[in-house]
């Protein structure tokens, strides 16, 4: 397991449960799978995963108050997974802290390649070894400074008005992002692309929520919405 991605999954239908697990293995990860919320903190507090998979419906702890434990402990990555494609459980989860989300049923190579996109923006190799990030934005190294905020490119640190900003690793990467090209636009299409590396069409709710989550972070003024085309970081 030391030489493999570890994945917790958490998910209360046993058919589902074992099927997906049995898929996961088979592309290279090891598993760890439980039945409700509880046991799954349980999991990633003994086990600490590389990733975890919650469903957002089980059983002793939902799916979304699970996310906000594991957030409060940790910035591991997380995927919610969701019967329906409804707003309400979107949002909830990514307001939770979760970094992407999968509507069930979903197709076992889907889950898969959002798993490994998920992966490589917090550098790791899927199915393996540990890597360095290739995606990561350039940024030209140093200290980059608007207004009262201040990031350390170099250092991956960001402070606002000297006090330390706690961001995730997504939250990082998509400020790296506004931040080697303040005062330009950018489209929320081009913000999946670069930040979850999607090849492919997403949700663009996943950028609204995390630009807001980033915005009571770093200041709501610092990001500015475009209409009709994106967002940008104020210069």
């Amino acid at each position: 397991m030391a030489d493999q991605t570890h994945v917790l999954f958490v998910e209360d239908d046993d058919v589902i449960r074992e099927a997906t697990q049995l898929a996961l293995e088979r592309d290279g990860f090891a598993v760890t799978a439980m039945p409700d919320g509880l046991s799954g903190l349980e999991a990633f507090r003994t086990d600490r995963p590389d990733i975890a998979l919650l469903d957002v419906m089980v059983p002793g702890l939902d799916g979304v108050s699970l996310c906000r434990r594991i957030r409060d402990e940790s910035t591991v990555p997380v995927i919610m997974l969701s019967a329906r494609a409804d707003s309400i459980d979107v949002v909830l989860g990514l307001e939770a802290g979760a970094d992407d989300y999968v509507t069930k049923p979903f197709d076992g190579a889907v889950l898969v390649a959002r798993i490994r996109a998920v992966l490589r923006r917090f550098g790791h190799a899927s199915g393996g070894d540990r890597t360095d990030d290739p995606g990561a934005p350039a940024t030209g190294g140093g200290l980059l400074t608007f207004g009262e905020l201040e990031i350390d490119t170099e250092g991956m640190e960001v402070r606002r008005a000297g006090g330390p900003v706690a961001l995730t690793p997504t939250e990082m990467r998509l400020l790296l992002e506004f931040s080697s090209a303040p005062g330009t636009v950018l489209s929320r299409d081009k913000l999946l692309e670069r930040v979850w590396d999607y090849g492919w069409g997403g949700d663009t709710r996943v950028v609204d929520v995390h630009v807001q989550r980033l915005r009571t972070k770093i200041g709501q003024d610092r990001i500015e919405t475009v209409r009709g085309f994106g967002y940008k970081l104020k210069a």
